[in-house]
């Protein structure tokens, strides 16, 4: 793979480096560096550059969604209710002609009930592809931009692209949590969040959030 030998290289060329120190003694230390400092302090400041490379090769490359999506940072802490209110919209919500096949098409590939979707859909951008929330959630299903470039999104504003990903997201939390309303909620406040609080978290836009999701599926689901 690419990433491997980028960082072959870049331990080659560090091994390289400290077998020509003419001042490593043979436990592998030395006295000084050219600077004046500890070679292990500048040992330590070459690990510490290094893996800061290896960071930035990583993001350069990609990774794989599968094995890395859950590896996301938490976001960060916030006061308020975090549930995506889109903004006011400057496009119509799409009709259900069109929005139909979108959301029938991403569920069967997802093993989703339709209903399930459209519920999700309708409670994060009102059927609004062009909604975008104060904290950047955009599209149809209000995907942050960090979750769309994981989730290989090339275009968030894209129906057809944003409810695909959207239903792949919701399909993973399905598979983490084995449970809708912690599944939705996991949606709403971050997977981090309901992990850290054992459940849904105790934030009231995002219980309403999940409640509003449910309240839209038929009796029967």
């Amino acid at each position: 793979m690419r990433f491997e030998m980028l960082f072959a290289t870049l331990l080659a060329g560090l091994s390289t480096a400290f077998a020509a120190d003419p001042t490593r003694s043979r436990t592998g230390t030395s006295e000084s560096s050219a600077a004046g400092q500890p070679v292990e302090a500048v040992k330590a400041a070459m690990a510490a550059s290094l893996e800061a490379q290896r960071a930035s090769i990583s993001t350069q490359l990609g990774r794989s969604p599968s094995s890395s999506f859950f590896m996301l940072p938490p976001p960060a802490p916030t006061a308020t209710a975090i549930t995506p209110l889109f903004s006011a919209p400057d496009c119509d919500p799409l009709p259900r002609s069109t929005l139909d096949p979108l959301i029938d098409g991403a569920a069967a590939q997802q093993e989703l009930q339709p209903e399930l979707l459209r519920s999700l859909i309708q409670q994060e951008s009102g059927f609004r592809p062009c909604a975008v929330s104060p904290k950047g959630a955009i599209g149809l299903t209000q995907l942050m931009p960090a979750t769309a470039a994981i989730l290989g999104v090339t275009d968030p504003f894209d129906p057809k692209e944003n409810i695909n990903a959207g239903a792949r997201f919701l399909k993973r939390l399905l598979i983490m949590y084995h449970d809708l309303p912690t599944a939705l909620g996991a949606y709403n406040a971050g997977p981090s969040r309901v992990s850290e609080n054992g459940g849904i978290p105790n934030i009231p836009e995002t219980i309403k959030y999940v409640k509003r999701i449910l309240a839209g599926l038929p009796a029967s689901y």
